[in-house]
């Protein structure tokens, strides 16, 4: 997402990445005008409530068109037929070329009728002509558009980021066969397991909080006005503006006092129950007849895991479909807009997003919804960081990958070769390392002073965690030779917590030579000699190891097995780097403070946060390590 540089960081990029179409360069409002129509809609759905859309039709007659629409609750305005934006379109491209584009608000949102449901659950079994979901919604649009929208030429494709790339998703299953192409784009997921406001139960208190206070209040009907207001902190610091709510059911007392609904089901439902299983979309998934391209980012700190668990699920549910998976170097929706040439202190070395765009993006399209071009697209097209190459594979992950361990060693030492026997000649403790985690002084996500989220957390330099009492670290030796770790990271940990609950939070580091030279185009003076780049980090809430639906705490003191699956990554370790592994057990505020007491913690109370010792074991048989998956 783009970087804003004010507290309201996380809602101003949702605002400025979804509520327009994304284009490296503006179109420019004259050209929009001079060449497309606009008409405006409230189209019918099957059981009586109208949507608000948007059409713009290309002027030139000549030829027909296929259209390419997106569904969104970000608004499809400008609103007023004579009311144009600056941009139509994924990318200036389509524009150029010729699209009937189509904006829809969605069931309950702005112009649109009926109530506005979050990830609103599919249903498989339908036993009445008017029950809905966004299947049906986006069915019933694609009827409607086909019968009254002139010049088209019976081919639909359907595209959107982050949230519209839910709708994308949801909009596919039960295919209507007029979609010919769809694209979704960090769509969401599942929220309680990886995506958003959830990951593996532990909850992403400063994204959800600074999203919800914006983007949750409640729409009492159809409206036009764009009615956010940046959420006041009071104070630049993040940290301690959160530090300072001692307990989580403050929140909805003191800032959004019972008026956004979502918050309040949340913390009525802290285990995976059915109000969160029914919001998973992966299981319906099902009869998509479209060609599927879905797209998303390395570093996107929102729907990593919505992305990679959409093309999976869309492969393993329909084998014949033809379904694409692409991923880049970029954050939330970066691919959309800019070069894509560096994210944080890192650059590329090449124009990323330009060449998804021009490259992947279009083409897709054209093949699908225009017959043009040749070329077909690789069933995974992905960026290889640390060589900074664009790879092909045939599958995902590529057949050629191989299962290995990187396994914790006494010594803070990281190797591939598994602990030889338990405790050590060197008068270490034993079998496991240990830390004191003070939820009064929890572990920062990432160093400075900031409020919300910031989407860089998920690329960002470590040395500042590294350096805490309250973290072990792992790492290799200097690498003799380039290490490129593929797919899914497996955590497997030996552990044990003095108190009952605890948060694991495991974090896969390239560390940087130390003679490594600053880049050329330094604006933040970074150093980049030791510089230890997050290359996936995620976390698990302690009581849920064993099931998300039925919570158990810890026996005190008594080593326990935690294991959970990071999402995917595709990087490189270049020779004479390290690898390094970090954990901790908090990650503040990007994740809630952990009481590290068993309790519901939506209602716990300030006397249940209490301080923990944690040991990690790392010894023959009680082990602790990452599984990956590495190419020859």
């Amino acid at each position: 997402m783009i970087a804003c540089r004010n507290l309201a960081h996380v809602v101003c990029t949702i605002v400025m990445v979804l509520l327009l179409p994304a284009a490296a360069a503006a179109q420019g409002l004259e050209h929009v005008k001079a060449n497309y129509t606009k008409y405006e809609y409230l189209i019918p759905m099957r059981d009586g409530k109208r949507l608000f859309t948007s059409v713009y039709v290309p002027k030139d007659d000549s030829q027909t068109y296929p259209i390419l629409m997106k569904r969104t609750p970000y608004s499809a305005r400008p609103y007023g037929a004579d009311q144009y934006p600056e941009n139509l379109g994924p990318s200036p491209l389509f524009a150029k070329e010729g699209y009937i584009f189509v904006y829809q608000d969605v069931r309950g949102r702005w112009m649109s009728e009926g109530e506005f449901v979050h990830m609103r659950p599919h249903l498989s079994k339908k036993t009445k002509k008017t029950e809905i979901d966004e299947s049906t919604d986006t069915w019933d649009t694609v009827e409607w558009l086909l019968k009254q929208v002139r010049g088209h030429n019976g081919r639909i494709g359907i595209a959107g980021i982050s949230y519209p790339g839910f709708y994308t998703a949801a909009g596919i299953i039960d295919s209507h066969p007029a979609i010919k192409a769809a694209s979704p784009q960090a769509p969401v997921n599942d929220w309680f397991i990886g995506d958003d406001w959830h990951h593996n139960g532990a909850f992403f208190l400063a994204h959800m909080f600074n999203w919800m206070s914006r983007n949750g209040r409640k729409r009492p009907e159809p409206t036009k006005k764009f009615a956010r207001a940046t959420f006041d902190y009071g104070t630049p610091d993040g940290y301690e503006f959160y530090r300072r709510i001692r307990t989580l059911s403050e929140i909805d007392k003191k800032y959004l006092k019972g008026d956004v609904p979502f918050w309040l089901e949340t913390i009525r439902h802290g285990t995976y129950d059915e109000f969160w299983k029914s919001r998973n979309i992966r299981p319906h998934l099902n009869n998509v007849n479209a060609a599927v391209m879905t797209v998303g980012g390395w570093f996107d700190a929102e729907n990593l895991f919505g992305a990679l668990e959409t093309y999976k699920s869309i492969e393993a549910r329909n084998p014949e479909t033809v379904n694409t998976l692409v991923m880049g170097p970029w954050r939330h929706g970066g691919w959309a807009r800019g070069e894509g040439s560096f994210f944080g202190d890192i650059p590329f070395n090449a124009k990323t997003s330009e060449f998804y765009r021009e490259k992947i993006e279009f083409p897709f399209f054209q093949r699908h919804l225009k017959n043009k071009g040749d070329a077909k697209h690789p069933e995974a097209w992905v960026f290889e960081m640390g060589t900074n190459q664009w790879r092909r594979y045939a599958k995902w992950p590529p057949k050629a990958a191989r299962s290995k361990s990187l396994y914790f060693h006494a010594g803070e030492r990281l190797a591939f070769d598994p602990p030889a026997r338990n405790g050590d000649k060197n008068g270490d403790r034993g079998d496991y390392d240990q830390y004191f985690s003070d939820p009064n002084k929890p572990v920062p996500y990432m160093n400075g002073i900031l409020a919300g989220m910031k989407a860089e957390y998920i690329i960002a330099d470590q040395r500042f965690a590294s350096r805490r009492p309250d973290v072990l670290v792992y790492q290799t030796e200097e690498l003799e030779e380039d290490v490129t770790l593929v797919g899914p990271i497996e955590v497997d940990l030996t552990v044990s917590t003095s108190g009952t609950d605890s948060d694991w939070v495991v974090k896969l580091i390239d560390v940087y030579p130390d003679d490594y030279p600053d880049p050329a185009k330094n604006p933040t003076k970074v150093r980049m000699g030791g510089y230890q780049q997050l290359v996936r980090g995620d976390v698990i809430r302690g009581k849920f190891r064993k099931s998300m639906e039925k919570p158990e705490p810890f026996e005190p003191n008594t080593p326990s097995r935690v294991r959970f699956t990071m999402p995917d990554t595709y990087h490189c370790f270049r020779s004479g780097h390290r690898i390094m592994v970090q954990v901790q057990s908090s990650w503040f505020p990007l994740v809630d403070r952990n009481p590290q007491k068993f309790c519901d913690i939506f209602r716990a109370v300030e006397s249940d946060y209490q301080a923990a010792t944690q040991r990690v074991y790392r010894s023959k048989t009680k082990l602790s390590r990452l599984k990956v998956m590495v190419l020859p």
